[in-house]
């Protein structure tokens, strides 16, 4: 077996499975997940119906560059969702199933390791990032997120001599799980100190479209090339997804867009890959793509539970004030969130993700997700509430 397997860390879910071994819940009060990031909201019904129509077509073998109508109609919604003077369907947009899948087989085929190869990620950050890059012989590089930067990567902070040895740059925004949101003057730095220094920038933005002020939608990173002239995005890749937009988890599609230079030798890997988006699916996707009501409808119902979660917990506890995804990212009453972890599933039956599982020590010695909890607000509104007031209750009964 590849011995880089062996270099692979527990995935959080196991960690928090082992955490809560042995713990016997109060058998009178129902279980609440507030773990995995898996929306809970009925899915697009057109898009079903859709594939349904469509059923028919699983008896063909779709190709990796998908249908031309599935592009076309990517490259226009991510024109008209980032201002760009527009996308070449062709050359610069690519489906793929789902962002997971796609940031994985990225790293496999644009990490050259006959040089230094490390891959910088956000930290506290999406366990993908880290075992693509492992698995692609390169060695990742950390870079915190607290409180004191916004909960975003300083890239200041990172000295030239280690940009020298980075070839490709993570962002995930809006972020998980802090939910923070990059501003377009980041993007803007960041592709400026890949021109200095010869790195790529992949945009995870799989929650781009869950936003809390619906006046301002998250830029993106196409969005800063359009606004420096940059209309060949060159050096820049997003990943899109159906998963959290249109409560499709389980569709596994999405989309990678921008430089076409870089578009070309992906599609090459993935035809040998095999991962080719089957047709009834991409006759679905096409029709989430085309239709913005749901998703509206769909931030609709996430600003709800966010204000009634928040109106809850802000008494009792300390979180960044919400932007975009759905993650509340609060700091922990006592400061020990794998302790608080296993008291509340014992005392509430509720489920949450210690911090510290999404995190690494990074280089200022510290797990900066340590002492946090990742709370995903995915159920539906009368369920996250009363994981709330049980949160809340937990918490004002142990002060």
């Amino acid at each position: 077996m590849n011995p880089d397997l062996d270099a692979l860390k527990p995935y959080p879910f196991e960690k928090l499975a082992a955490l809560k071994a042995g713990v016997t819940p109060p058998e009178g009060l129902a279980h609440v997940p507030l773990t995995i990031g898996e929306p809970q909201h009925a899915p697009y019904p057109a898009a079903l119906a859709t594939l349904v129509d469509h059923q028919a077509e699983f008896a063909r073998y779709p190709a990796t560059a998908g249908l031309p109508e599935l592009r076309a109609a990517i490259a226009d919604w991510a024109t008209r969702r980032f201002g760009l003077e527009g996308l070449d369907p062709d050359r610069q947009v690519l489906p793929v199933n789902g962002t997971r899948e796609a940031i994985f087989a990225f790293v496999q085929a644009a990490l050259d390791r006959t040089r230094p190869a490390r891959v910088a990620v956000p930290n506290p950050f999406y366990q993908i990032y880290e075992g693509a890059t492992l698995l692609a012989g390169g060695e990742p590089l950390y870079l915190d997120c607290s409180a004191g930067n916004g909960f975003r990567p300083d890239f200041d902070a990172v000295p030239a001599e280690t940009w020298r040895e980075v070839q490709i740059v993570f962002l995930c925004s809006p972020g998980n799980p802090t939910g923070a949101v990059t501003p377009l003057a980041e993007f803007e730095k960041l592709i400026a100190l890949a021109d200095e220094h010869d790195f790529l920038i992949a945009s995870d933005e799989c929650y781009s479209e869950l936003y809390l002020d619906e006046a301002a939608p998250p830029p993106g990173l196409l969005e800063a090339c359009a606004a420096l002239g940059r209309h060949d995005y060159r050096r820049c890749l997003v990943f899109h997804s159906l998963s959290k937009r249109s409560n499709l988890p389980g569709l596994r599609s999405g989309f990678v867009a921008g430089d076409a230079e870089l578009i070309a030798p992906f599609k090459r890997y993935r035809t040998y890959h095999g991962c080719a988006m089957a047709l009834p699916v991409q006759r679905a996707s096409i029709t989430a793509w085309s239709d913005e009501a749901h998703v509206r409808a769909n931030r609709d119902a996430y600003r709800e539970k966010f204000a009634a979660a928040t109106e809850i917990l802000a008494p009792v506890m300390d979180f960044p004030v919400p932007e975009a995804s759905f993650y509340l990212w609060p700091a922990v009453p006592g400061g020990d969130d794998e302790a608080f972890t296993r008291a509340l599933y014992a005392e509430e039956h509720v489920s949450v993700l210690p911090g510290s599982y999404m995190g690494r020590v990074g280089a200022g010695g510290v797990n900066p997700g340590a002492g946090r909890l990742r709370l995903a607000l995915v159920a539906e509104v009368e369920a996250t509430v009363e994981a709330a007031r049980r949160i809340r209750r937990f918490i004002e009964r142990s002060q």
